[in-house]
Order: C-alpha cells, then sequence, then structure tokens
C-alpha cells in the first residue's frame, strides 16, 4: 500500500492546515461525547419522580439509574469492532439513530421495566460513543494539538451533564414537579428523556459532514481518499503522515482478542488502560450526577434547591474542564493525575467526614447542622473541580492515545467497557450504600481516589508530544 503516484509531489500548491477546519471536525465528533454527558445525567432529575410513579424499591431505583451502563459497557465492546469494519464516522450515524430511539422509548416508559430496556438502549450508544469519539480525534489530530482537542471529549461529555441538568431544572420548575404534568400532558419526567432528541439528529447530521478517519481510510487500501483528508488537516505535511500510517499498517492486520494477550495474560499497556479508566469511575464521581438531587433533599434542600445546587456543579465541572484543556499539552497528563488524586482523596474525606459525623433524623436520613451544610456544599464543589481538571478529561485524552495503532480500537474498547462496568458497580451499589450511611460512601470512594495516586505515580506513562506512530 503506498500513495499513488498521481498524488505524489512536491507539495507546492498545497493549503497551510487550519487549526480551525481540525477543532471543529473534532467538536461533530465530541457530539458523541455530549449525548454520551446528557444522556447519562438527565436521569438526575427523573430519579424522585420515578420512584413515585414506578413505586419501585430502592433495588430496582438503583438498577433503573444504572442499566443503561450494562449497555454502555456492551456498546463499547462492540465499537472497537464496528468502527473497524465499518467506519468512524458510520458508527457515529448508527450511534446517533440509537440515541433517538431510546430518548423516545424512555419517555414513553410504563414500567421499571421496559424503561430499563430503553435505558439499555442508550446506554449502547453510550459506550459506542466512549470509544469512537475519542479514537476518531485521536486520529484527525496533529499531535501538537491531540490533548487539547481530545479534551474535547471531555468537555462535551460535561456540557451534556450540565445542559440535561439545566433542562431538568427548567422542565420541573415550569412544571411544578418531575412528576407533574408538562406540555401535552405528559408528565414533566418524560419531556426530561425526550429532550435528547434533537441534540442526537444533530449529531447524525453532523456525521454525515465530518470527513472519515484518514487511518481507517489507509487501512482499507484507500489511500488517494486518506491522502486527500490529510491535506485538509496537515497541508504539506499530509504526505509524510500517509507514509508514516502506511508503514505502521504494512505488519498489521485486523485486531483480534490474541494481539491484546502476552505471554502471561493481557499486554501491560492493557491492564493499564483498564486500570485508568476503572478509578475514572471508583472514585464516585457519578454519585454527583445521577443522585445530587435525591442527596441534597435528603439533607434538607428542597427539590428546586437540589436541582439548582447540580445545576451550580454542572457549571463547576465545565469551567474546570477548560482549565484541563489549556494545560494538557503544556503540563502534561501524568502532573494533572497526580494533582487530581491528591485533590479528590482530601475532597472526599471532608465528605466521609462530614457525613460520618452527621445526626439523623426520625426517616433515618442525615442531618446536617451548622456550619456541616456549607462544608459539605463546599466540599463536593472541590471535589467535582479535582476531578474536572484531573482525571475526567486526562482519561479520555490518554485512551485515545496511549495504544499503538495496531491495537487502538480494540484496546480502547476493552478500557472502556472496563469504565461502564466500574460506572454500573458505583451507581448500582449507591443507594444501598446510602442506606448504609453516606460516611460509608463516601469513606470507600476516598480510598479509590487514595488508591488512583499510587496506581499513576506506579503505572501511567507520559504521552505529551509523541506522534500516534511513536506508542
Amino acid at each position: 500500500m503506498s500513495v499513488p503516484a498521481a498524488q505524489q509531489g512536491d507539495g507546492r500548491g498545497e493549503k497551510p492546515p487550519s487549526t480551525v477546519r481540525v477543532a471543529l471536525i473534532a467538536s461533530v465528533a465530541a457530539l458523541g461525547g455530549f449525548l454520551f454527558g446528557f444522556d447519562t445525567a438527565v436521569i438526575n432529575g427523573a430519579v424522585g419522580a420515578l420512584e413515585k410513579v414506578f413505586t419501585a424499591h430502592t433495588v430496582a431505583v438503583g438498577l433503573s439509574v444504572s442499566s443503561a451502563l450494562l449497555g454502555a459497557a456492551a456498546g463499547a465492546v462492540l465499537a472497537g469492532r464496528l468502527a473497524d469494519r465499518y467506519g468512524r464516522t458510520r458508527t457515529m450515524l448508527v450511534t446517533s439513530l440509537a440515541f433517538v430511539v431510546s430518548a423516545a422509548g424512555s419517555g414513553a416508559a410504563v414500567s421499571p421495566w421496559d424503561f430499563s430496556a430503553w435505558r439499555v438502549l442508550g446506554g449502547v450508544a453510550i459506550g459506542a460513543a466512549s470509544v469512537v469519539a475519542p479514537a476518531y480525534i485521536a486520529e484527525v489530530a496533529p499531535a501538537h494539538l491531540r490533548g487539547r482537542l481530545g479534551s474535547l471529549q471531555q468537555l462535551a461529555i460535561v456540557l451534556g451533564i450540565f445542559v440535561a441538568l439545566l433542562g431538568d431544572y427548567a422542565i420541573a420548575s415550569s412544571a411544578g414537579s418531575a412528576s407533574s404534568p408538562f406540555w401535552l400532558g405528559a408528565s414533566a419526567w418524560r419531556w426530561m428523556f425526550w429532550s435528547a432528541i434533537p441534540p442526537a439528529l444533530l449529531y447524525g447530521l453532523g456525521a454525515l459532514l465530518i470527513p472519515e478517519s484518514p487511518r481507517y481510510l489507509a487501512a482499507r487500501g484507500r489511500a488517494a481518499e486518506a491522502l486527500a483528508v490529510l491535506r485538509g488537516l496537515l497541508g504539506r505535511a499530509a504526505r509524510e503522515k500517509l507514509l508514516d500510517i502506511q508503514r505502521t499498517l504494512s505488519s498489521e492486520r485486523r485486531p483480534r482478542l490474541a494481539d491484546l494477550r502476552g505471554r502471561s495474560g493481557p499486554l501491560r499497556i492493557v491492564w493499564i488502560g483498564i486500570g485508568l479508566s476503572a478509578f475514572q469511575q471508583l472514585v464516585g464521581i457519578n454519585v454527583i450526577f445521577y443522585y445530587s438531587s435525591v442527596l441534597w433533599q435528603t439533607v434538607g434542600f428542597s427539590e428546586r434547591s437540589s436541582l439548582a445546587i447540580t445545576v451550580i456543579t454542572g457549571v463547576t465541572n465545565i469551567a474546570t474542564t477548560l482549565v484541563a484543556i489549556a494545560t494538557v499539552d503544556r503540563v502534561g497528563r501524568r502532573p494533572l493525575l497526580i494533582a487530581g488524586s491528591i485533590g479528590m482523596a482530601l475532597t472526599l474525606g471532608a465528605l466521609a467526614a462530614v457525613f460520618g459525623a452527621a445526626g439523623e433524623d426520625a426517616a433515618g436520613n442525615p442531618v446536617l447542622t451548622g456550619a456541616a451544610g456549607p462544608v459539605a456544599l463546599l466540599s463536593a464543589n472541590l471535589y467535582v473541580f479535582c476531578f474536572g481538571a484531573s482525571w475526567g478529561p486526562v482519561t479520555w485524552v490518554l485512551l485515545g492515545e496511549m495504544f499503538e495503532n495496531r491495537i487502538r480500537a480494540l484496546a480502547l474498547s476493552i478500557a472502556a467497557a472496563a469504565q461502564w462496568l466500574a460506572n454500573f458497580l458505583v451507581t448500582a451499589t449507591f443507594p444501598a450504600l446510602k442506606e448504609a450511611g453516606l460516611g460509608i460512601a463516601y469513606g470507600l470512594y476516598t480510598t479509590a481516589a487514595a488508591a488512583s495516586l499510587v496506581f499513576v505515580v506506579a503505572f501511567i506513562p507520559e504521552t505529551k508530544g509523541k506522534e500516534l506512530e511513536e506508542m
């Protein structure tokens, strides 16, 4: 496989690369991350209504909230193979359709069981988006921009979370509560899910407009098309980049699970990717985004105030992700992860101490008196700050770039599946942990944050400034 003779030359007349164009293309791919964040967080404002409407037990509520995460694990595993066989953009298109169908079905659900089924379908789409977007962005981004553009995935996720929480707040406030009637007589919580349909359709439209990954095209023997895409991304460096891609492809074949194994089990880099993904969730971040409105109501805030607090948390998450985007290519991946782990351990420890020392009311809910309430609010938002400036975006950057070309899509699928399984574990167990005591729950997340620090120091490589072909 080589550059067609008709396409070779001295490069004169080629346009210089456009950073804006590359950023726009990456932003379209990151819309999958927006839907990922939106779809996982939109349930936050609906949890209380689901408990009432479906008269569900705590375990059933936990499974309803977390059912999407099981689908996400499956979607993550499938996406790598689909992206390698049919292309990144076609996989994005199918993913957008799955988001549309899931949103429509979730809002129309009549029982916790069919609701969970629709959420599983949405989870498959979430899992696919979590794999395809970072892989695509890593493959179209120049090395000096890859960290910032890779961080767009996390920025899109937190924007999706924020828009979902803001929408939940607006819909519930307009209707009076999440379980009250809203437009066309349908309950407010149903419209919360239906609000995901417009961005899902926009994602599908975007997938039709952006170019296919040049690496996928080269792997399929479509070198002329790959070169045309690379010219728009890299300008005069396009030919050299295509030759680099072809050199790595010349010794490759379609990846298999066997390619991820070494002499004594999975390759070390695969284990590192799995560990990185798992720790991102085991620190408990999604407890804040899935259950925070119910959590703040438990300690005495009204439904409206709880949703407003959750919106503020979403704003904090966006601001800190912007900090990470501005620093990840200058500071590096490892330093941000180390600082984030330390900050999360301290803030989660403070939450564990506050809730561990809290009294209880007649219903067994924790009561925060005096300074305990403000301390809990401050600690929760500082925790989100520490996560958003480090483990949130940096994990996706590393997963998109740390694997060698030969195994990237497949290894990323396995790592993302591990992330969703860890997310499911945390999300499904939180309602029971909340009943046992929030001090215990946050104590477990504190332990995970401390362990993540050890993991980074011992195992995470620095990938700043390296070309993908160097991995």
